[in-house]
This record gives structure tokens, C-alpha cells and sequence, in this order.
């Protein structure tokens, strides 16, 4: 009874194992049958260690990329540098870069800028002349901006003005001086600009905007040409016109007048001679008639 009880468990065992085989079978094969061409294989509880490795390697790359991003350049750039030393070897010493060479924009705009461009000046431009180009733009080319530090010896400085000059009023409505401020008794000049760029002599007209005192230092040596406005050229035009015409009307009326004085006078003359005749021809015949002395006459007053 024993031994048979124990076969019988037995045989019940086997068959367990084989049902439990045949579903893990068939449970792979619907597993095939369903995967898809994208999908990844599926494993055990226990990954594979190329499939932890890529892992690992995903996201320490994903948290480096992270730092990198976070970082500006400067930062970027010693980690770069120290990663190196750390792996290659060297100094730090190495990696200092020189900066006797350095320039800025503002460098580069005192080397290229020009007074005046010209058409033979914009043929072939360089990134430091475009720079320039552009600066020399934004000036305001109507009035100009002066250095009379130097007018004793017939040295002076021009330069055109900048939007903050403009807003202000400076060199228009105050004193184009440099160092000058004032607003009354302003007048404008106009200067032929001589002067010496890129070892070539170049002239050019500007207009200024000076006091009293900034003018006599700007003609220290020769009188410069003064503008006027159009309207006191107007007025100055109309004055003379109108006193040559009121010189030509008092012209010929002094000579009509002149000439009714003559007729005046003639005829004055001609009476006064007759008169004097009838004063003889009557002093005469009282005379002879009265003996005696002519009666005095009083004279009335005009």
C-alpha cells in the first residue's frame, strides 16, 4: 500500500512538470508572435550587464550635459582645462593666454575711423572697417564739436557730434567749444578743415557754433568766414534796396525842388528889379516934391 501510494505521487509530479513546460511554451510562442519589429527583448528580474552598462552610461552622459548647460563659457572652458591636465598632464601656466594683442570694438574704431568716408574708402572692407562704417553713421554731420586747447598755435580738433550732444543742444544751442558751456552771443563759422589721415591730407568744410570769447580764439591768426541766417541776409538785401530808392527819390526831389528854386528865384529877381525901379522913379518925385527926410517904416518880424 505504501509503495503504490508513493508511485502514485510520483506519477502525479511528472505530470505537473509537463503541463507547467507546456504553458511556459506556449506563452513564449505568443510572446514571439506578438513582439514587435521596434520592441526590445524581454528580460529575467536580473538585467543583463551590457544592458546596465548602457544604462549607466545614458545617464551619467544625461547629468554631465545637464552641468555643461548650466555653465557659462568661462566655467566651461577650465573644466575643460583641468579635465585635460587631470588626464594628459601639463601646467596651467600653459593655457594662459597672452593678451598684449587684445583689442576691442572701441580699439578697432580709433584705427579705422575716418573724418570723412569716400567711395574709394568703402572698396574693399574689412570687418574692422564695416565696424567704423557703422559707427561713423550714427553721427550727427551738421554741426561740429572743437578743441581750441591749442589756438595759439593754429592747432585745432574737430569731430562731429553724438546722439547725447545732439539731444542736449550742445554745439548748437551752447558753445561748440569743448570746454565751453555757454548760450549767448553765439554765432556760426565756417572753417576749411585741413588735416592729415591714414598719411593722406584730406579738406574738409565744418560748421561751428561759438561764443564771443571761443570766436576770438578760433580768428586768433586769420578771420574765418562768419554764416549768417537767411533772414538777416533777407533784411540786410531789403535795407538797401530800400534806401537806394529812398536816396533815388530824395535825389529827384532835391533836383525839382532845385529847379522850382531857380524858377523862384528868377522870377524873385526879376520883381526885385522892378520894384527897385518903381522905388526910384517914386524916391524921385517925393523929392523933388518933400525936401524933407523919407518917413521911417517899421519892419514887422517874420
Amino acid at each position: 500500500m505504501h509503495g503504490h501510494g508513493g508511485y502514485d505521487s510520483d506519477f502525479s509530479d511528472d505530470e505537473h512538470c509537463g503541463e507547467s513546460s507546456k504553458r511556459k511554451k506556449r506563452t513564449v510562442e505568443d510572446d514571439l508572435l506578438l513582439q514587435k519589429p521596434f520592441q526590445k527583448e524581454k528580460h529575467g528580474k536580473v538585467a543583463h550587464k551590457q544592458v546596465a552598462a548602457e544604462l549607466l552610461d545614458r545617464e551619467e552622459a544625461r547629468n554631465r550635459r545637464f552641468h555643461l548647460i548650466a555653465m557659462d563659457a568661462y566655467q566651461r572652458h577650465t573644466k575643460f582645462v583641468n579635465d585635460y591636465i587631470l588626464y594628459y598632464g601639463g601646467k596651467k601656466e600653459d593655457f594662459k593666454r597672452l593678451g598684449e594683442n587684445d583689442k576691442t570694438d572701441l580699439d578697432v574704431i580709433r584705427e579705422n575711423h575716418r573724418f570723412l568716408w569716400n567711395e574709394e574708402d568703402e572698396m574693399d572692407m574689412t570687418w574692422e572697417k564695416r565696424l567704423a562704417k557703422k559707427y561713423y553713421d550714427k553721427l550727427f554731420k551738421e554741426y561740429c564739436i572743437a578743441d581750441l586747447s591749442k589756438y595759439k598755435e593754429n592747432k585745432f580738433g574737430f569731430r562731429w557730434r553724438v546722439e547725447k550732444e545732439v539731444i542736449s543742444g550742445k554745439g548748437q544751442f551752447f558753445c561748440g567749444n569743448k570746454y565751453c558751456d555757454k548760450k549767448e552771443g553765439l554765432k556760426s563759422w565756417e572753417v576749411n578743415f585741413g588735416y592729415i589721415e591714414h598719411g593722406e591730407k584730406r579738406n574738409a568744410l565744418v560748421k561751428l557754433r561759438l561764443c564771443q570769447e571761443c570766436s576770438i580764439k578760433l580768428n586768433f591768426h586769420h578771420r574765418r568766414k562768419e554764416i549768417k541766417s537767411k533772414k538777416r541776409k533777407d533784411k540786410t538785401k531789403k535795407d538797401c534796396e530800400e534806401s537806394s530808392h529812398k536816396k533815388s527819390r530824395l535825389s529827384s526831389a532835391e533836383e525839382a525842388s532845385k529847379k522850382k528854386d531857380e524858377g523862384h528865384s528868377s522870377s524873385k529877381k526879376s520883381e526885385d528889379s522892378l520894384l527897385r525901379n518903381s522905388d526910384e522913379e517914386e524916391s524921385a518925385s517925393e523929392s523933388e516934391l518933400w525936401k524933407g527926410p523919407l518917413p521911417e517904416t517899421d519892419e514887422k518880424s517874420q
